[in-house]
């Protein structure tokens, strides 16, 4: 038998990253965030025995400029080994982003569709199978290829908005008339 390992067998490391825009105030990112890290806990002891190793990164997207560099298209959003775990991005209205960033307009965040419901937070059994998927495919997935993607308008507007409340803040807090709505 030959003991040389193929692109396919263990151990490997899984890479699943949760891209937020905020995760300290928002109800969908933060019950995202415990859901992933439920989702982890629950595969930890099992893919261990297999040599299997899950690196979880959190990333707080701050800015447009990193919004476009990491291709992220709506909060939250979570990738295992670089891919999405859903094809289609839905959204609604989050009271929480739309304080956060005084949007008038309101801002819109993602919504999960699983086992034939819209969920508000990422169901952890769809957390569970897209790990599971990626760790037990029985091809290699291509790579992922980066491409240019333009930040879509909602996230640009949150930007902007979060923005424009920050110097407002800073200015009520110098003077007693900001001049900002």
């Amino acid at each position: 038998m030959n003991p040389q390992k193929t692109a396919n067998q263990f151990p490997q490391t899984i890479t699943v990253e949760l891209l937020a825009i905020d995760l300290s105030t928002c109800s969908r990112c933060m019950g995202s965030l415990s859901n992933v890290d439920q989702a982890i806990a629950t595969l930890q002891s099992v893919l261990a025995s297999t040599g299997t190793v899950i690196q979880f990164q959190k990333i707080l997207v701050e800015s447009e400029a990193q919004a476009k560099q990491l291709q992220f298209v709506s909060s939250p959003t979570i990738r295992v080994n670089g891919r999405d775990i859903i094809l289609e991005t839905t959204e609604s209205r989050c009271g929480d982003c739309s304080d956060i960033s005084g949007s008038e307009e309101g801002t819109a965040c993602r919504t999960w569709f699983y086992q034939g419901e819209t969920h508000t937070e990422a169901p952890i059994g769809m957390i569970l199978e897209a790990i599971l998927r990626q760790i037990y495919q029985s091809e290699a997935s291509p790579p992922v290829v980066p491409t240019t993607i333009e930040v879509p308008q909602n996230l640009q507007q949150f930007f902007q908005d979060k923005a424009k409340k920050a110097a407002c803040g800073a200015k009520s807090a110098v003077s007693s008339s900001c001049g900002c709505s």
